[in-house]
């Protein structure tokens, strides 16, 4: 630990430690794996191999509408890389997925590949998050290329994160960039696992990377029309109701054609539309955007879901604005419920003066809403065991709640006799 507390896992003097550019894989770019035959090869050769495996997915947001995986790498030493094509043929995967599943899988924000990997029938039994080690390590950046900068003073060629992994055939230089993604996660791995236990954080990590494999989905948004850009700038609830109408058209649209909705309707014709309400499709056509060719195409689509919404009774127009679910703003607290105002007057800067003291994120040692949650309702009893009881019931891990019992009681306490 340094002198301030935090955990110190190896700073680069960079004077003495220069960032070595990795530009290719040392073994060269692997060929794109896409039938079934390279696939039972490689999970041979992947059974081979020893330790961890390295894992990655590459998406193509913001072109489809799908979060499907467009590229799987893959690492394992004694076995080397493999690009993984699953489009054409996911029904042939299943050697892979058979070998993958039983060794610990190294993944960087895991939340985002697991997803589309579960999706494919993968099964991770035992994960490493390297951006997850690194928030628990409070690294001031926790991106693949920061961080491996950091632990193995290797600069990593980035540039395609972004791009449209749909596309085929898929550029040279892309798959030399999919292929660095994997080339040193079991090195990053084996650095951080050193760092983790010198901070004697190793425990803590473990329980996350468990956690992270079995915790809920996070529950749908409601009114997620609501969320289209610039929607303050209307002014009415049948103009809302154009723009919920509109939205709902186009995600079915982007559904079917497996398009990114804002690729097949920008939120600024939506706003357009609901702020003019047209009532025929040569008054649409006539406003911006929509009178592009592809657009016409749709016109009857669009004009459709605002007839709909034109015709709407006024009692089943939307509210003007969203119902509220979960405790309201904090700066409402006083005058809403007063005792919860005073206990999060005392709880969140113990947690805050906690998680300086230790170097850890505050997101990281307890969930903001699980906070906000317990300052709202507090607890009958102010004892440490049932601070504990309450947050494990909220799916808090045991150092989360081993670090902030404590404290939290101590709050609760202060706040329930503030004299």
């Amino acid at each position: 630990m340094s002198e301030a507390g935090n955990p110190d896992p190896g700073q680069i003097d960079e004077a003495q430690n220069p960032i070595r550019p990795l530009l290719a894989p040392a073994d060269g770019v692997p060929d794109l794996l896409s039938t079934p035959e390279q696939f039972e090869r490689a999970a041979e050769l992947l059974d081979s191999g020893t330790g961890p495996i390295a894992l990655d997915t590459e998406r193509a947001s913001g072109y489809r509408y799908s979060q499907r995986a467009y590229l799987i790498q893959v690492r394992r030493t004694g076995a080397g890389s493999f690009l993984i094509d699953p489009i054409e043929h996911p029904e042939a995967l299943a050697p892979l997925v058979e070998v993958l599943d039983g060794p610990e899988w190294i993944l960087h924000a895991a939340d985002q590949d697991l997803p589309c990997l579960t999706e494919l029938n993968f099964r991770c039994a035992t994960l490493f998050d390297t951006e997850l080690a690194g928030r628990l390590l409070n690294l001031p950046k926790v991106n693949l290329a920061a961080m491996v900068a950091e632990f193995l003073q290797l600069g990593l060629a980035k540039g395609h994160g972004a791009a449209d992994w749909s596309h085929r055939p898929l550029p040279d230089e892309w798959l030399n960039y999919a292929a660095l993604d994997v080339e040193v996660l079991v090195e990053l791995r084996d650095a951080m696992t050193t760092a983790l236990d010198d901070a004697g954080r190793l425990d803590w990590a473990a329980q996350e990377f468990a956690y992270e494999l079995v915790k809920p989905a996070a529950p749908p948004r409601t009114d997620r029309w609501r969320r289209t850009s610039n929607l303050h700038t209307l002014r009415t609830s049948r103009q809302l109701a154009i723009v919920r109408s509109l939205w709902t058209a186009r995600e079915q649209v982007a559904a079917r054609r497996d398009v990114a909705p804002g690729r097949v309707l920008p939120d600024s014709a939506i706003i357009t539309a609901a702020t003019a309400a047209p009532t025929t499709e040569a008054a649409l056509t006539r406003l911006p955007v929509f009178g592009g060719p592809r657009q016409r195409r749709q016109a009857k689509v669009w004009m459709g879901a605002i007839a709909d919404a034109l015709a709407l009774s006024d009692a089943d127009l939307p509210p003007r604005k969203q119902a509220a679910t979960g405790p309201p703003p904090l700066n409402r607290w006083e005058q809403r419920n007063p005792d919860a105002a005073r206990r999060a007057h005392e709880v969140r800067p113990a947690l805050k003066e906690l998680a300086e003291t230790t170097a850890v994120p505050m997101e990281n040692m307890l969930a903001p809403d699980t906070v906000r949650e317990l300052c709202w309702q507090g607890l009958a009893q102010h004892q440490v065991a049932d601070v504990d009881t309450w947050l494990a019931g909220r799916g808090a891990r045991p150092w989360q709640r081993d670090l902030t019992g404590q404290p939290i009681a101590e709050a609760l306490s202060r706040a329930s006799d503030p004299s």
